[in-house]
């Protein structure tokens, strides 16, 4: 439906003060999840209503939205409500959510629950269309209706996958003017020089970013990209060409160059760019698999990506791969589903048209965006590490049951973990049924790991105890949930002497090849002697060979702990902190950290 006043000038400067008076609310309240930026990780945001001025019966639509766009179209949201919020069901009133594309795909497949879940959606936005194609696919597997509507979804806007490489490191494989590919990565990678073999042996081996494919899209966009590329293909992927030992092979060799996962970018990023800071931005990785749009927000200081507000003293540059990369297109899906009634599709309709009319689009291309004709606007540019005429190659997402074997595949071509879990059983965890949740919750973390990943289980309270030996999942798993379940709380809070012990046998016992790191979950503050925290800081940053760090992630669980601290703690270690402070949340929090492994 097109309405006049799209057309007014007048109706689009309309300031915000008289928007108000006429009656348009906004409320907003997105609650930041450890790990809330870049294509997304597990983060749910709280909804950002905005009421229409518009008089009469009201529809509200609810849009669930990948995190990398929630605020601009919120923006476009009330700009909405200000100049029309009209459809041809009447009025309009919008509710933007933020979820992540990964975990709306799960709760969509499972049946929304929005206890758990959040508003239950009529119209869905993930970062790709990758996503809607996984959801079609798991219903189908169980009998369900799809929620998708058939043919092509529109796009709202589009960002290709990039490798995102310190500057240097880009320019010492021929960037710009050359495009490396992931062949050219992986033989970079198991070359033994490392960066010695391109004249720079103080870089040390090549180390590569990269997410949860489960869970985040550049991830699973990478690894169509490495399928792609192993097959030499650049279309129509098969079953057959995804269990082809050389192509795994292929693909296993670039997954054991990742430092760890992750649900989300952001860690990277940030870690990347607090590296930058301390002089280090050539120390910490080689490249980061992410969209286009968080490259850019890193090289103008994005502190929605770690920044500071001014731009990187290293720079990342935009590897587009030779032999193709993949597009994040936004899509717009209006559900098939029961409750999404003609008013709401029709509402769904008129939200659309005006989310991607010239005015908003421009407002996503100013950000860094390209549009969903594939406009560009200024920062898509060499200035700020993107290069405007590429890719050259554009790769299709496979069909949806082929592309549920890569992401499937992942799972035992990923690199291998070894992770000591620390878990706090202080007198405090006895408060508000601590204990129970931290209980039930670490047991069913164990189940994350994959037979071959070694996990092991130490406990603190005033002392430091190994409860389980670290040693594959396969033969320990039992042991290991029996711990857990034993857990009594008792004593006092010797935080930093008991991180310090698990980073030093960690480091004694460091296996290459394998992701080393530590786990930490308390519920308060260190109330023991040793309560030198910049010691510990220090103790914990990586040494001169970065290869060896022990990443640590920590967990602040209760209202008691300190995050602050914890997240000095993680920062130092190249790891990350996450937030569990409102306790219910632990089970959702273990398994995010557990994702980095």
């Amino acid at each position: 439906m097109t309405h006049p006043s799209r057309r007014s000038p007048a109706a689009r400067s309309l300031p915000a003060l008289a928007a108000i008076a006429a009656g348009v609310v906004l409320i907003l309240f997105v609650r930041s999840i450890t790990g809330d930026g870049g294509d997304g990780s597990d983060a749910t945001g709280g909804p950002s209503t905005v009421e229409s001025a518009c008089e009469g019966p009201s529809t509200e639509l609810v849009l669930a939205v990948s995190p990398e766009k929630t605020s601009v179209l919120t923006e476009i949201a009330e700009r909405y409500a200000q100049e029309d919020g009209e459809s041809d069901a009447g009025c309009v009133d919008v509710t933007v959510t933020e979820k992540s594309s990964g975990a709306a795909q799960t709760a969509l497949a499972r049946g929304w629950n929005e206890r758990a879940d959040g508003p239950r959606p009529d119209v869905w936005s993930p970062s790709s269309s990758s996503w809607p194609g996984l959801l079609s696919n798991a219903l189908r597997l169980q009998d369900k209706p799809s929620l998708v509507p058939d043919g092509d979804l529109p796009s709202l806007v589009r960002t290709p996958l990039v490798i995102a490489m310190p500057a240097p490191m880009a320019e010492a494989l021929g960037w710009p003017a050359k495009q490396p590919g992931w062949s050219d990565l992986l033989a970079l990678s198991r070359n033994p020089q490392g960066w010695g073999a391109f004249g720079h042996p103080e870089w040390g081996p090549f180390r590569l970013g990269k997410t949860n494919p489960e869970l985040s899209t550049s991830g699973l966009h990478a690894l169509v990209g490495a399928n792609f590329a192993a097959t030499g293909l650049s279309s129509d992927l098969t079953p057959a060409d995804i269990n082809d030992p050389k192509v795994r092979a292929y693909v296993g060799g670039i997954e054991q160059s990742a430092v760890h996962y992750g649900p989300t970018t952001l860690t990277f990023l940030a870690n990347q760019a607090k590296a930058d800071r301390d002089g280090r931005g050539l120390t910490y990785v080689s490249a980061i698999a992410v969209e286009e749009k968080s490259l850019l927000d890193y090289n103008v200081g994005d502190p929605s990506v770690g920044g500071n507000g001014s731009p990187p003293r290293t720079p990342l540059a935009g590897i587009y791969p030779r032999e193709g990369t993949v597009f994040s297109d936004n899509p717009y899906v209006t559900l098939t589903a029961d409750w999404v009634d003609a008013n709401k599709q029709a509402a769904a309709a008129d939200f659309l048209e005006f989310a991607t009319s010239a005015e908003s689009q421009k407002r996503f291309t100013d950000i860094g965006f390209r549009s969903s004709d594939g406009k560009v606007g200024a920062l898509v540019s060499q200035k700020y590490g993107a290069l405007p005429d590429q890719p050259k190659v554009e790769l299709a997402p496979p069909a949806p049951p082929v592309l549920a074997l890569i992401r499937d595949s992942w799972r035992d071509l990923r690199k291998k973990a070894r992770v000591l879990f620390v878990i706090d059983r202080s007198g405090s965890m006895q408060s508000d049924n601590r204990i129970e949740l931290a209980r039930d919750a670490a047991a069913k973390a164990f189940d994350g790991f994959g037979p071959a990943d070694q996990v092991g289980l130490a406990t603190f309270s005033s002392d430091y105890r190994v409860d389980v030996p670290i040693g594959p999942v396969g033969k320990n798993l039992g042991a290991l949930k029996a711990a857990a379940q034993g857990l009594f709380p008792e004593g006092g809070t010797a935080l930093y002497a008991s991180t310090r012990r698990a980073q030093d046998q960690m480091e004694r016992e460091f296996q290459p090849g394998l992701i080393n790191a530590v786990v930490v979950m308390t519920d308060g503050k260190n109330d023991d002697p040793d309560s030198d925290l910049e010691r510990l800081l220090a103790d914990l940053r990586p040494g001169e060979d970065t290869s060896r760090t022990i990443r640590v992630f920590t967990v602040a669980f209760g209202q008691d702990a300190s995050l602050p601290e914890l997240k000095q703690i993680a920062d130092a270690s190249a790891g990350a902190s996450y937030d569990a402070r409102e306790e219910t949340s632990i089970e959702k929090v273990l398994s995010d950290v557990v994702s980095n492994f």
